[in-house]
C-alpha cells in the first residue's frame, strides 16, 4: 500500500476513535521509542511473558522480538492488561534469525546474564540502540544467545538469591535505561515515518471491527 492510500485509510478509521481515545493516542506516542528493544528467548510461563509486555509498554519501548522453538509463548489478557495491542511483536523460531534481523537494523545486542564479569546495569551505555536479552529463570540464555551476543549485562544484586524472576528483571532494566534515555540529548524518539506507521497500527487496535471497515474502505466487504 502506498504512502497517499494509507493516509486515507487513517483519516477514513480516525473517525470512528473517540476523543478521550484520540487525546491518549496522542499523548502515549510521543513517547515510545525504538531505540531500546526486548528479546525474550523461550520464556514459556504465562505470567512471565503476560508481565514483560506490560513492562514494555508502560516504559514506552515499542518493539519486543520473542524467540520461541520448544515453548509457546502465550500471554495472559488478565495480566498483561491489553498492553499486547499497543506494541509490536516480532516471532522468531530461532535466536539466529532474531539476531540478524537486529544487526541489520543497528541494533546492538547486550545478553543479560548473572555472570560476575558482565557489564553492571548501570554502567550500560545507551547511546547505540540496544536490544536487551532475556531468557528463562531455569537456564537462562542458550549457548548461541549468548555466542552471539555484541556485550553481557547484569542487574546488581546483594542477596542470597542468584537471580530475579525474569519479568522483574525486564522492568528493572527498561526502568533504568528508558529514565536514562529521557534525560540525555540522545535522539530516543520515533522518526516521523515510524510515528505514521505507529498510528496507524494503534487506530486499527482502537477502533472496533477494524478488519471490517478496512474492507469497506477498499471495497471488498
Amino acid at each position: 500500500m502506498d504512502t497517499k492510500k494509507k493516509q486515507e485509510l487513517f483519516a477514513y478509521l480516525w473517525q470512528y476513535v473517540t476523543e478521550n481515545k484520540k487525546q491518549k493516542i496522542d499523548q502515549v506516542i510521543g513517547n515510545r521509542t525504538n531505540h531500546l528493544t526486548v528479546v525474550l528467548e523461550e520464556i514459556y510461563q504465562s505470567h512471565n511473558a503476560s508481565a514483560v509486555m506490560r513492562s514494555a509498554e508502560c516504559f514506552g519501548v515499542q518493539n519486543v522480538h520473542v524467540v520461541q522453538n520448544r515453548n509457546e509463548f502465550n500471554p495472559k489478557q488478565a495480566v498483561s492488561m491489553g498492553s499486547t495491542k499497543w506494541l509490536s511483536v516480532h516471532s522468531y523460531t530461532n535466536i539466529s534469525d532474531c539476531y540478524k534481523s537486529l544487526k541489520q537494523q543497528g541494533y546492538r545486542i547486550v545478553a543479560t546474564t548473572v555472570d560476575p564479569k558482565a557489564c553492571l546495569l548501570p554502567e550500560l551505555a545507551v547511546d547505540k540502540k540496544t536490544a536487551l536479552v532475556f531468557g528463562t529463570e531455569q537456564q537462562g540464555l542458550t549457548e548461541a544467545a549468548l555466542a552471539g551476543a555484541d556485550q553481557f549485562m547484569t542487574i546488581p544484586m546483594y542477596g542470597f538469591t542468584e537471580s530475579f524472576n525474569v519479568s522483574v528483571s525486564v522492568a528493572i532494566c527498561l526502568y533504568h535505561l528508558t529514565e536514562k534515555l529521557r534525560k540525555s540529548d540522545i535522539a530516543w524518539k520515533l522518526s516521523d515515518d515510524e510515528l505514521f506507521e505507529l498510528r496507524l497500527q494503534w487506530v486499527k487496535a482502537a477502533v472496533k471491527n477494524s478488519a471490517q471497515l478496512e474492507k469497506r474502505f477498499f471495497g471488498t466487504d
